[in-house]
């Protein structure tokens, strides 16, 4: 009798009521930031209503593509693991800057397809890199990743950044309240609808937070069915020095936080990321932001939100993600559809928000579980990484005063913990005569 070979989890497809399910849960968890970048980009550069509008439905478009081509793959693009794609927040600062100092939005957009293009040329030396995030630095990034994240769900617990009513105790209620649900749901309801946890979580708190005023559906009303974002619709780019050279220091920054993204779901899903798929993952993120170019939006890169939603759930199955890619294209075609989304408010997300980053932190716990510490200076390792990348989140404005390319790096916690904990522990582990290096104490634990 013929016998056919188990599918890997990340391979398997869900019936279509689970794949619509957790799909959308994914939409919504990563909806708030997917729409921020070109609501504070085009914000900044006090573009009409309109053109805001066409900024957020070309990005949700681009977003869902971007999504497609990561997890479907093709050739040598995507690495085909449940991986979100979004836009990059280590982007807004140079881009506000390029597009208010005359060169405005062509200017950006001839950056970011340079900085695409760059990525893509990139890919296969990042992946030669791989060797360098042993699990010391990869569970040290993984938890950066999860505490740089909680900031994010504690202002929309508050009720977002720059609301009238932030922090307000009916905010932070509703954001328990959703959190209890998730909790109650994960911990007694039937195995599916655990894992549709947040997404039930979601929908409660919206159905609760309707008739207390918390928000309303009167943008729907105003917003369009049908919307096509076309190539170009702000003017051909323009290919500025300064712009291109700010832009390929996102990249570099993009391109670090994916990898410890990339490495992060990997271990989650029990699919471990190598030299080629890491490769194949920049790669898809270099052609998603020359798109994003193309398409009048921005650089495009993994979604760590969504990493902790995986690892949360344990559905591993990247097919689920592509739904959500679909459901994003959807979106970004059908702008009265994205209006319903954004009727969700800041609290309710924030109660979800709350357990998905604090499960990224917990999974590069679990990592680390695996490395010896005893007898070698790996907690030193730990301890700087860690403290480096929380700096920025725990006061935004320390470097302030440094050069533009510098912030851009150190700005970001994650690429800062990365950077650091990369360099300490070829410092500590590897130079020449390190005792800790012959005593291998980097044994990772089993997914």
């Amino acid at each position: 009798m013929a016998t056919t070979s188990p599918v890997h989890p990340v391979d398997e497809v869900p019936p279509v009521r689970q794949l619509a399910a957790f799909g959308l849960q994914h939409v919504l968890a990563m909806y708030a930031g997917a729409v921020a970048v070109p609501l504070i980009v085009g914000g900044a550069m006090k573009l009409s209503p309109a053109d805001l509008a066409y900024l957020i439905t070309a990005d949700l478009l681009v977003c869902g593509i971007a999504t497609l081509i990561q997890c479907v793959g093709f050739w040598r693009f995507g690495v085909r693991l449940p991986i979100m794609q979004g836009c990059t927040f280590a982007a807004v600062s140079p881009m506000v800057l390029i597009g208010t100092t005359g060169g405005g939005l062509p200017a950006i957009y001839g950056s970011v397809i340079v900085a695409g293009l760059a990525i893509m040329l990139l890919a296969p030396v990042f992946g030669r890199l791989l060797r360098f995030f042993p699990p010391l630095v990869t569970g040290t990034v993984i938890l950066i990743i999860g505490v740089s994240l909680l900031p994010v769900a504690g202002n929309w617990v508050a009720g977002g950044v720059g609301s009238a009513d932030f922090g307000a105790p009916k905010n932070i209620a509703l954001a328990a309240f959703v959190l209890v649900v998730v909790l109650g749901v994960q911990r007694f309801a039937p195995v599916f609808l655990s894992r549709i946890a947040v997404l039930i979580g979601i929908v409660v708190g919206l159905a609760v937070a309707v008739p207390f005023g918390f928000t309303d559906f009167d943008g729907v009303g105003d917003a369009d069915w049908v919307g096509i974002s076309t190539p170009f619709h702000f003017g051909a780019p323009t290919f500025e020095a300064s712009a291109i050279i700010a832009m390929l220091v996102v990249a570099l920054v993009t391109m670090t936080e994916t990898t410890g993204d990339l490495i992060a779901v990997g271990e989650m899903t029990g699919r471990g990321i190598e030299r080629r798929t890491l490769s194949d993952g920049l790669r898809a993120d270099g052609l998603s932001t020359v798109l994003g170019g193309v398409f009048n939006t921005f650089p495009y890169t993994a979604y760590a939100q969504n990493v902790g939603l995986v690892g949360m759930t344990r559905v591993r199955s990247r097919w689920v993600v592509a739904t959500a890619g679909g459901i994003l294209v959807l979106l970004g075609l059908l702008p009265k559809l994205g209006a319903v989304v954004a009727a969700v408010p800041a609290p309710v997300l924030g109660g979800a928000g709350l357990v998905m980053f604090g499960t990224v932190a917990a999974s590069g716990v679990r990592t680390l579980a695996g490395v010896v510490f005893k007898d070698n200076h790996n907690l030193t390792v730990v301890a700087v990484s860690v403290a480096m990348g929380v700096l920025p989140v725990g006061v935004p404005t320390i470097y302030e005063k440094f050069p533009d390319w510098f912030q851009t790096v150190m700005n970001s916690g994650i690429s800062a913990g990365c950077v650091t904990a990369i360099t300490l522990n070829l410092l500590f582990n590897h130079l020449p005569g390190q005792k800790s290096s012959r005593n291998d104490p980097q044994t990772p634990s089993t997914p």
